[in-house]
């Protein structure tokens, strides 16, 4: 399999270089680019087409979430990760809601970032558990209104709603395989037809349509 090849994003210079030796040291990532702003982020994703783009928030002339939006509008399958401190719910929601795939800590473990991010070519969302919790209680607390009626051709199989289902609860395509004893290319395959019956990008969207829209239990 060739390597993720992945753009790093902040304003830090030494951030910048200790995640790439971090990185480096694994073969399924390579870094080809780095860039201190948002501006010189949209730049090099238009002259690189990187994989992954890991995206940090703060930054000067162009914030992350701002860039995260450019970059979405010009190349729609961009595949941006914020990679923060800021732990604060609003910068969480905003950028999902302006295209971003995923939201990442800065003080987590190695480990657990090579995990989240060697899942991206899974097709999963990597996003820590509490964060997305964050996401679903937000629907959560909402008033929802009843479940809308759905065209039969586009009603999700009783199958694809076990998926959707445990999706909510944070779930990895693993997991779920595991959970319903089926193989993790069956569940990849159900996620794409959640994606494409539901018009949504990404299992976060997923989960917080579920809940708004009432299609299951909170």
């Amino acid at each position: 399999m060739e390597p993720l090849r992945i753009l790093l994003v902040d304003d830090s210079a030494l951030f910048r270089k200790g995640l790439v030796s971090l990185l480096s040291s694994r073969g399924s990532m390579q870094v080809i680019g780095e860039a201190g702003d948002g501006l010189e982020a949209i730049e090099k994703v238009r002259d690189l087409l990187p994989d992954l783009i890991l995206m940090d928030i703060n930054m000067p002339r162009c914030n992350g979430i701002e860039a995260t939006k450019r970059i979405k509008e010009e190349l729609p399958y961009a595949t941006v990760i914020m990679l923060t401190v800021s732990d604060d719910d609003q910068n969480l929601f905003d950028a999902i809601k302006n295209g971003a795939r995923g939201y990442l800590l800065k003080n987590m473990e190695p480990d657990d970032l090579f995990g989240l991010l060697e899942g991206v070519s899974r097709g999963e969302a990597p996003i820590s558990r509490t964060m997305a919790t964050r996401i679903l209680n937000e629907f959560a607390v909402r008033a929802r209104k009843p479940a809308p009626a759905i065209s039969p051709g586009n009603s999700l199989t009783p199958r694809e709603m076990e998926v959707l289902r445990l999706v909510t609860t944070g779930m990895s395509n693993k997991e779920i395989a595991a959970s319903l004893v089926i193989t993790e290319n069956t569940v990849k395959n159900h996620m794409r037809n959640i994606l494409e019956k539901l018009h949504l990008q990404n299992r976060v969207q997923i989960a917080a349509h579920a809940l708004k829209e009432g299609l299951i239990d909170e």
